[in-house]
Order: C-alpha cells, then sequence, then structure tokens
C-alpha cells in the first residue's frame, strides 16, 4: 500500500495566559487545501476518490448559531486551561463529595460497574465538560442561543462534517463522543446528570453514528464533485486502529504533541480511575470496541520548545547530543507547558543546574522525561487492567527519536514496535473509511498491510535508571501547585 503525505500546521493562539485557541477559518482552509493538495500529489481526480475518511484532535470545541453556522468563538483547544479555576473548585466541592457517596452506594447495592466511574469523578482542564461549562456561563451569547434551541455544540469532526456538507449533516462518533468528558461510554448516551450539574443544555448536543458509518457526502462546490464521507474518527482511536491493535491486551503508544497509552479491552469497558480513563475505540455496526487511555498532555509541545529555542535542530542531533554522555548530571527536566490531568498548576521547569550543565545535559533531561513519564503510565496500566497485556505499538514524532525509544523500552522491560509510518492517525482514518466504502472487507486484510520499521528490545536493566528516576520523581513533587 501507498500513500501521499501532505500537512499544513494550523497555528495555535493564546488570547491570554493558559488559554489555547484554534481558528475556525483557518483550520477549515487549511483542511481543504491540504485534501486538494494531496489528491493532486497522488496523480488522481476528486472523482476517482472512493471516499473520505476524518482523522480529528479530540476535545477540541466550538460553539456555533444553528441556522447562520456563525461561531460564537474560537475553538478551544483540548490543552487549554481557562477551566483551572473551575475544575479545582469543583473537585474540592461537598456537592461532588455527596455524588461519590452516592454512586459508591448505588455500585454496592446493584454491584453494576456503570457506577464505579461517577463514584470517584474527578475532573480534569483536558475534558471538554468544564469548558463548555465555561461557556455556557461567560459568552452570553451562547447562552441566549441555547435557551433558544439555537446552539449546536461540536468537536473538530462535527463541525467539518457540518461545513462539507454546508450544514445538511451534523453529526459526531462514538470515539469522538466518549473523549469530551460529557458522554457516558456505558449508556452510550450524552450524560444527562452531569450537565444538569454543570448547566449544560442537552439541546446542544449532535447525535452519535458508527464510526465507520456513510455521514452523507460533501457538497458538490468544495472539491468540484460530491465525494462521499466513509468515516469519522478520533485521532487517538484512528491511531489505534492504524496501528491494527484490534485484539484485547493490544497497546499503541502515541507520541506526538501529547503522549498517549490506549489499551484495547475488548467487549470490557473499565471504569475511570488513577489517571485512566475509558473510551469507545470504535463502533463498527454490532461491534462496539473499549479503550483504557492514559495521557501526558504536553510530551511534543516541550520538545518543540526545545528546538525552537535552538538547544537542537533536529531529531538525529538530540539523539547524538543525549548519547555523548553517559547521564544528565543530575539535571531533572519536569514537562508542564500545558495542563496535567491531575494538576493544572504543575510547573514546567528544569532542576539539578550546576555551573558544569551543558546543552547536552539539558537535551538529555528533557527525552528521558518522555520515558520516566511513559514508565509511570505504563506501570499505572500494569496495575489497573486485569487483562493479559499483548504487543506494544509507537507511533507519533517523538517515536522517530530511537534514544527515547530505546530508553522506554528498558523502563518498561519490552519490546516495543514502531511502524514505518509514524502517522497512524491518518492511516487508521482511511482503514475506516475503506472498510465502509467496501475497499477492503475485513481487518485481517488490514493487518496485512502493516509494515515494521524498527523493534526495540530491553537492553539495561531498570536498576541502573533507578537514581536518575528517583531523583526526577523528586523534581516532579516540587513542580506541583505553582
Amino acid at each position: 500500500m501507498e500513500g501521499v503525505d501532505v500537512a499544513a500546521a494550523v497555528e495555535s493562539l493564546y488570547p491570554r495566559p493558559g488559554w489555547v485557541e484554534l481558528d475556525p477559518e483557518a483550520l477549515w482552509s487549511q483542511f481543504v487545501a491540504v485534501i486538494k493538495e494531496a489528491v493532486q500529489a497522488a496523480g488522481l481526480h476528486m472523482r476517482q476518490i472512493a471516499g473520505l475518511g476524518i482523522s480529528t484532535q479530540r476535545a477540541t470545541f466550538i460553539t456555533w448559531h444553528k441556522r447562520t453556522g456563525k461561531p460564537y468563538h474560537n475553538f478551544i483547544s483540548w490543552q487549554d486551561l481557562r477551566s483551572a479555576q473551575l475544575v479545582s473548585s469543583w473537585n474540592k466541592s461537598l456537592l461532588l463529595k455527596v455524588v461519590h457517596v452516592i454512586f459508591t452506594v448505588l455500585h454496592f447495592l446493584t454491584g453494576n460497574d456503570r457506577y464505579v466511574a461517577p463514584s470517584f469523578l474527578t475532573f480534569s482542564t483536558q475534558q471538554t465538560s468544564m469548558k463548555l461549562s465555561w461557556v455556557f456561563k461567560n459568552i452570553h451569547e451562547a447562552e441566549e442561543a441555547a435557551k433558544k434551541n439555537n446552539c449546536c455544540f461540536g468537536t473538530v469532526d462535527t463541525w467539518l462534517l457540518y461545513r462539507l456538507t454546508k450544514g445538511s449533516v451534523y453529526a459526531t462518533d462514538y470515539s469522538n463522543a466518549s473523549a469530551t468528558g460529557v458522554f457516558e461510554p456505558f449508556t452510550k448516551c450524552w450524560n444527562p446528570t452531569l450537565c444538569y450539574l454543570l448547566s449544560i443544555p442537552m439541546s446542544i448536543f449532535p447525535p452519535v453514528k458508527d464510526t465507520s458509518f456513510n455521514f452523507g457526502s460533501t457538497d458538490s462546490e468544495i472539491f468540484g464533485v460530491p465525494i462521499p464521507i466513509m468515516a469519522v474518527v478520533a485521532d487517538q482511536q484512528s491511531a489505534m486502529f492504524g496501528e491494527c491493535c484490534f485484539h484485547p491486551g493490544d497497546i499503541k503508544l502515541t507520541m506526538g504533541t501529547g503522549g498517549f497509552w490506549n489499551v484495547n479491552t475488548g467487549e470490557h469497558l473499565f471504569a475511570s480511575r488513577r489517571g485512566l480513563y475509558p473510551l469507545i475505540g470504535w463502533k463498527i455496526g454490532e461491534e462496539v470496541v473499549y479503550l483504557t487511555e492514559g495521557c501526558m498532555s504536553d510530551m511534543g509541545t516541550a520538545i518543540k520548545w526545545a528546538q525552537d529555542i535552538n538547544l537542537f535542530t533536529s531529531v538525529d542531533e538530540a539523539e547524538k547530543m543525549a548519547r555523548s554522555i553517559v547521564d544528565s548530571q543530575g539535571v531533572c527536566f519536569v514537562p508542564g507547558f500545558q495542563a496535567s490531568v491531575n494538576d493544572p498548576y504543575l510547573c514546567a521547569s528544569f532542576m539539578g543546574l550546576k555551573p558544569s550543565t551543558t546543552r547536552n545535559h539539558l537535551v538529555r533531561a528533557i527525552l528521558e522525561s518522555v520515558a520516566f513519564r511513559n514508565k509511570q503510565l505504563y506501570d499505572l496500566i500494569v496495575k489497573v487492567v486485569c487483562i493479559p497485556l499483548q504487543t506494544i505499538r509507537a507511533d507519533g514524532g517523538v517515536s522517530n527519536n530511537s534514544f527515547v525509544m530505546q530508553m522506554t523500552s528498558d523502563l518498561i522491560n519490552k519490546k516495543i514496535e514502531k511502524p514505518a509510518n509514524a502517522d497512524m492517525s491518518s492511516l487508521g482514518a482511511a482503514f475506516l473509511a475503506g472498510l465502509a466504502s467496501g475497499f477492503w472487507t475485513d481487518k485481517e486484510q488490514l493487518k496485512k498491510l502493516r509494515r515494521i520499521e524498527a523493534v526495540f528490545e530491553p537492553q539495561k536493566d531498570l536498576e541502573e535508571y533507578r537514581p536518575a528516576m528517583d531523583t526526577w520523581l523528586q523534581a516532579m513533587k516540587r513542580s506541583l501547585h505553582w
């Protein structure tokens, strides 16, 4: 299978400290331009396209007027911290403690696992729920429109569907819905209890469809011909599908802007606990596959920052710099540029700096922090997910850094496969669209298309890293609640 890589960056906007937004018109024009460029680069004509699969960033959302399509605000990114104060006050509130008690009792009386998650519900800044609550408390136009049933809510996928079909299709899929924190994965419905607590009107939410599904066709004015939209999927779930992690226990590690560990838990939905969250991976007909996810929000952001301030110029140079010294000489880097799931006030910092510290030590400390965080999340998964863990497959831009990959393999004492194509989100969307359009008939055909570029196997004992990791954990503690 051959593919054409075409990309264009949509610039993030930072209107206030902690706020992260995207311009909806810039995103739309880049999206259309990339599709046209990709078709042209492949030597094809639009009329030859059998179907379009859309993989999008999750939990980034917008609200707009149902009739005019005019947005009430820019896209609010999943990395945005404007709801930090709301999150903190809710997590400390008496009402949330009462909710915990009620659902703990319900779980005890019924034994139903759907009551486990709300029994220790905590909010985070990465979830859409709190930022959406912020919108209706602070943007009067959206609040008034919602009262008149004129307000639409959508993550990036929903908004693109709406624009591609000139307003005739308003929908999302189960993978994107489940990543908002407002959708109940057990019942597969938008959560009315949560919406009531947070004063979010239920009328704003789109219908939820299968992941691999004919959503309708693009308006012919956009690409010259109508193109069937055959799949809509959230980026991490799409990467999971692209990696062919189809079996319970399969693990996908994405290291891009953020870092995401996803475990296929099959038909079993593990309730949210200890920093791991349940998601719907995909729904295709009667098949519903669940995932458990742990994430670190700003892995790629930290590495890009280091590159932007000229600590290094390329992946190859960063690897050489890290390997040119035996250790970081006690220097630790704590990533915290955007948000931590557990502490939105975590402070990004270097600690342990000395007169002898060089750029090499700083770069090694940054790369080590990625591997140490991977180790933390993997250990958490082993403790919480009660199914045998199978293959680990890595993707995303940071997976091209062999220093990080090898150190992660050493720390978790497991083999990690890296595919030839690091952009698995696009491939997953293509696979899902191809299945819906009949281009492929089953997942076995997809498995045969996998290409592995490298396999990282443990080479060092964990104990060799123990002193450095203990120092890093100390640095993490000192950076909390800044």
